[in-house]
């Protein structure tokens, strides 16, 4: 049989798709690109944001037409099984915690339209259920989750909805996985999950920290780099920011989430922290590694952001040593609290915020970037190249991506290249 695999959204889905393709082939499938001709098309979906979704839609209404069996799972089948049910030609709807059923439904006996448990995930989705797992799309880089679901329920967010209750496995289980991913010759390992901060929650180990799992994990052999990759701003420990300062296998790149810069939203939303928390994290990072790259993620338009309230963002993250900003534009969730506020913005103004702060990330790019002009910096270089194989793309221990002529002896090693703006970008 011939399956093809398609991912929207997070890293966490491309790490569970990977997982799944990995075990198609142990079965004895061929996977093939999802453009391409199968007998079999499962789509891992994402609920994130009302744009995500229509991009699901999207994607399954081109799978139905080709005319093979249609699986659908992840976290739009789990919050939107109805919608999903509506399109003719999906053969199996699959919820977050199903997806482990997957072939034992495409091989049963009998085809049957198939929706596995997708209401209340909350209840649905086990407490104590998990099991680290990694992506293995290519040689070079490792997608590894390490934690799932969310406790905090943030007045914006669906995701606790769709995903469940906060869970990860043992510091033991999850470092025999990293040294699964370190026999396949894998260099880098990214940690992935929707909260890894809060790694040892529901594990029955309950005394085991985020920091506790990297110290198990260093003295693996084979493995040289770990990113840390999404962490909130109050998770995010001194003695994290200690390790990757004193660590030469954590790499110097931060990805915090500050979601807005005016306590009274932060407020609004249910975040755990005040924006002072957050500078201050920024700050000693800065201090302690001033090359490390620091991104965060903020969210423009929530219901009851007024222009001066934006403001407030747009001052507050001008004046901090944040190297770039992934700007999200407010988008309503049924399931979330925030979704019962009347808007005090339009969609026009929304839009105008995100475009003023995307400037900003820009401006602030290039100004990191440029630090490094004339240096020399150590690449991991990657086994994809450019269409026409001329160039080839690696990234530097602060996530700066660099290009070389391309050159396949050097997939998968480390070498020292001058910094030059002419070969450099940020992803």
């Amino acid at each position: 049989m011939i399956i093809a695999f398609h991912t929207l959204g997070c890293k966490l889905n491309f790490a569970e798709t990977s997982s799944l393709a990995t075990e198609a082939i142990k079965r004895g499938y061929t996977v093939v690109d999802f453009e391409d001709d199968a007998d079999i098309y499962v789509i891992n979906t994402c609920t994130v944001t009302a744009q995500a979704e229509k991009k699901c839609r999207q994607t399954i209404a081109r799978a139905v037409r080709r005319n093979g069996r249609v699986v659908v799972m992840g976290c739009f089948s789990q919050l939107r099984p109805e919608v999903i049910r509506q399109i003719e030609g999906v053969e199996i709807i699959l919820g977050t915690n199903d997806k482990e059923q997957l072939f034992n439904l495409l091989e049963a006996p009998a085809k049957t339209t198939v929706e596995a448990t997708t209401k209340n995930t909350l209840k649905a989705v086990g407490q104590n259920t998990f099991t680290p797992l990694y992506s293995t799309t290519g040689r070079t880089r490792a997608f590894f989750k390490i934690q799932d679901g969310c406790n905090n329920f943030c007045t914006y967010c669906a995701v606790p909805y769709a995903r469940g209750r906060s869970r990860s496995a043992s510091v033991a289980d999850t470092v025999r996985v990293a040294e699964e991913i370190a026999a396949k010759g894998i260099k880098e390992v990214i940690f992935t999950g929707v909260n890894i901060g809060d790694f040892g929650s529901g594990n029955n180990n309950g005394n085991e920290t985020l920091a506790d799992l990297i110290r198990a994990l260093l003295p693996i052999d084979g493995i040289e780099r770990y990113r840390i990759s999404s962490i909130e701003p109050d998770l995010l420990t001194e003695e994290i920011i200690d390790l990757v300062a004193s660590e030469k296998k954590l790499m110097p790149h931060f990805h915090i989430p500050l979601q807005s810069g005016s306590n009274a939203i932060l407020r609004d939303m249910k975040r755990h922290y005040k924006r002072e928390l957050f500078a201050e994290k920024v700050n000693q990072i800065h201090s302690k590694i001033p090359h490390a790259f620091i991104a965060a993620d903020v969210i423009v338009g929530f219901p009851t952001e007024t222009e001066e309230l934006f403001n407030e963002t747009y001052e507050f993250l001008l004046s901090l040593p944040v190297s770039a900003l992934h700007v999200f534009t407010y988008s309503n969730r049924p399931e979330a609290l925030a979704s019962r506020i009347t808007p005090v913005n339009t969609a026009v103004e929304r839009k105008r915020r995100s475009e003023k702060l995307h400037q900003l990330s820009q401006s602030k790019k290039e100004s990191f970037c440029k630090k490094f002009e004339g240096q020399d910096v150590t690449v991991l270089w990657e086994g994809h190249a450019d269409k026409k194989e001329k160039f080839m793309f690696g990234y530097t221990e602060n996530y700066l991506r660099v290009k070389a002529p391309f050159n396949p002896e050097k997939i998968n090693t480390l070498s020292i290249v001058n910094c030059q703006l002419s070969i450099v970008n940020y992803c």
